[in-house]
């Protein structure tokens, strides 16, 4: 649920390029695994990005649910996938945790949007901390 300050930059599935590429490489015996996986992640994975949270919903059933927020960003990294059409994306977190994010449609906007999001929170808690002094 997201509150009326909350606004959503991006909701939904994983990229469909995914499951298509990997449903193809499906076909050989070695490409199965990389098959169930895409399926898996098809099925269950959901992302919602918006200016205040990271959540990501998946596992079995879409029973496993991580939200993070801007301030506990320290890092965010992104390779292309698919032919650049798709990406994975890692969260670091400050206390060290990491957040894998595969198969991100839209990934570059998408972490241009979480960097900018970081980097706002991070300026923000800079001028509240010098208010004090």
């Amino acid at each position: 649920m997201t509150s009326s300050s909350e606004k959503v930059f991006f909701e939904g599935p994983p990229a469909k390029e995914d499951l298509v590429f990997n449903l193809l490489a499906g076909i050989t015996l070695v490409g199965l695994p990389f098959t169930f996986g895409a399926l898996v992640r098809a099925l269950w994975l959901r992302f919602k990005i918006t200016n205040k949270r990271i959540s990501v919903t998946g596992g079995w059933l879409g029973k496993d649910k991580t939200q993070i927020v801007y301030s506990q960003i320290i890092e965010v990294r992104a390779i292309p996938r698919g032919f650049g059409s798709y990406g994975d994306m890692v969260i670091v977190m400050k206390d060290g945790a990491r957040l894998e994010m595969r198969s991100v449609p839209n990934f570059r906007e998408v972490s241009s949007y979480i960097e900018e999001q970081t980097s706002q929170t991070i300026s923000k808690e800079s001028a509240d901390k010098g208010i004090g002094f």
